[in-house]
């Protein structure tokens, strides 16, 4: 054992997996049956726990939901910034759609729970941890964003910020809205994409005006980085 490295005691790894067959038992439930199909009755008993000992981990079934979707939300980001970074000098908005793409793939890969849960995050008590900890992740996709389009001189760092939370809006009401539902998420993502296209248009213009006139003109996929 690596010095300064304290062994964890019985208690504390009880508890541990305790917390990991809730984790468990309610993301198979949930991915199952969805939020609304599942009690948390129900997932204590697949998790092997009494609904007292449950409770002491969340004490809803919207916190348990936003325990199994954070982790979800966190490897969507991840795997988005690592497609936005290898995809940065392709333009001005393949890196920001290589980015949402595994996060709109990630909230529609069960529509009831992606929308419970981006509807827990927003509306829900901000000071609960789970939600903290999911609002701090949607506070790192905005930010995620920021940076692709501050890589733009045409942008500025306040421009980029006031842009990155109007697109996420646009994947929130894409991802949530009912009249979406039936989409397909290639069907969603296009039109996200094409959202986001007429956002970032005008930046790309003023870029293309100010350029001097001996550079091409690109479009705006395969222009200004």
């Amino acid at each position: 054992m690596g010095r300064g490295h304290m062994p964890i005691g019985r208690r504390e790894r009880a508890r541990q997996d305790k917390r990991e067959r809730i984790m468990t038992a309610a993301r198979e439930l949930f991915a199952e049956h969805g939020v609304s199909g599942v009690t948390t009755q129900r997932i204590a008993h697949r998790a092997d726990v009494a609904i007292g000992t449950l409770y002491l981990y969340a004490s809803t079934k919207a916190e348990l939901l936003i325990m199994v979707q954070n982790e979800k939300f966190a490897a969507a980001i991840d795997s988005g910034l690592a497609a936005a970074n290898a995809a940065v000098g392709q333009g001005l908005l393949e890196p920001v759609i290589a980015l949402v793409r595994p996060v709109v793939e990630c909230l529609r890969e069960h529509t009831e729970n992606g929308r419970t849960y981006l509807h827990e995050l927003v509306f829900g008590d901000p000071a609960e941890p789970y939600r903290q900890a999911g609002l701090a992740l949607a506070g790192s996709l905005e930010d995620g964003i920021t940076g692709l389009l501050t890589h733009n001189e045409h942008i500025d760092p306040a421009d980029a910020a006031t842009l990155a939370r109007v697109i996420t809006a646009i994947i929130h009401i894409g991802t949530t809205a009912t009249l979406y539902l039936h989409r397909s998420d290639e069907a969603v993502l296009a039109d996200i994409r094409d959202q986001i296209h007429t956002t970032l248009t005008p930046h790309h213009r003023e870029a293309l005006t100010t350029r001097s006139t001996s550079q091409p003109s690109n479009t705006l996929e395969k222009g200004t980085s």
